[in-house]
């Protein structure tokens, strides 16, 4: 059997793992452990306590079985994050002190160009994270027009979406659409020159297939809402995003946790007696001008870290 090379360069290491706060007896969860690299580092600070890892990625579990075999502390699951309920039932977990989810896509997933994640490559049109289920091939040749528009114009923000959409369905008319190539060709003939120097071409439709197939978006504000809920009291959750429609959806949950009184504001007095859930351990942070310089791809990444107070 060939060794799967599971690289990634963790994002915002430093900053996530200072982040958690991490106790030595504590209960800990990376949700998104990908290659291991801010999993060993929580690892290495535990003393009694516990590390649930959760990819659901067949190539990284392969990688986590390796790389932290060594920790005792380590209990590795195949799943989603958005059965992070189950998993800790399963284990039968009541509540961890910290969770830490990098929501990018790994380099391992980018750079090995058979997954299909990136357009610099020409490779099989799948992108799926769980290697199983319906590939990016699936919907470009089988989804209505204006359902592939309306999948990139919201997931990818993309302003040509319906030209996009449109070329596409007329290119899988006379052949199935089975390459990331071929697509990229499909997305540069449906844009301008000028808006074709903009970055890549295919980047914004490339993103909002990604998301479709894995539904990552549909699971992920239900999906921050477990996992606050799961935090003991003091306990830190530790949301690393990669765009800006992510960033939001955490955002407005970590507001909405941290809102106290909801009464009006000519209310002399509070009478719904709410008050706030949690409180945010500091602003936005990004990667620093020496992450940028060694790993270009940590440019859109953005930490944001709520604490629950009750």
């Amino acid at each position: 059997m060939n060794k799967i090379n599971f690289s990634h360069k963790s994002v915002l290491l430093n900053e996530s793992i200072d982040a958690l706060r991490i106790k030595p007896d504590g209960i800990y969860v990376d949700a998104t452990a990908g290659g291991g690299g801010h999993s060993t580092q929580i690892a290495k600070r535990l003393n009694g306590g516990r590390l649930i890892l959760i990819d659901q990625d067949p190539d990284a579990i392969k990688t986590l079985n390796e790389r932290m075999k060594d920790f005792e502390c380590v209990t590795i699951v195949q799943d989603n994050f958005c059965n992070i309920n189950s998993i800790l039932k399963e284990l039968e977990i009541s509540g961890v002190d910290g969770i830490l989810a990098d929501l990018g896509v790994s380099s391992h997933q980018l750079d090995t160009a058979e997954r299909g994640f990136s357009f610099h490559n020409d490779a099989p049109l799948d992108m799926r994270m769980s290697q199983s289920g319906p590939t990016a091939a699936d919907l470009v040749n089988t989804l209505e027009e204006r359902e592939l528009a309306r999948i990139i114009t919201r997931y990818g923000e993309e302003k040509f979406a319906r030209s996009i959409a449109r070329n596409i369905v007329k290119v899988r008319q006379q052949k199935r659409i089975e390459t990331t190539l071929e697509l990229s060709e499909i997305i540069k003939a449906s844009m301008p020159a000028a808006a074709r120097r903009d970055g890549h071409p295919a980047r914004r439709t490339f993103q909002a297939l990604r998301i479709e197939v894995n539904g990552e978006l549909e699971k992920l504000n239900d999906s921050i809402t477990d996992m606050f809920e799961s935090l003991n009291v003091g306990g830190v959750l530790a949301v690393i995003t990669f765009h800006s429609l992510e960033d939001r959806t955490v955002k407005q949950n970590f507001a909405k946790w941290c809102s106290g009184c909801t009464c009006p504001p000519d209310f002399p007095v509070c009478v719904c007696g709410k008050t706030p859930q949690g409180k945010v351990c500091f602003k936005a942070k990004t990667a620093s001008d020496e992450e940028l310089a060694e790993n270009p791809r940590s440019r859109s990444a953005k930490l944001r870290a709520i604490e629950k107070l009750y």
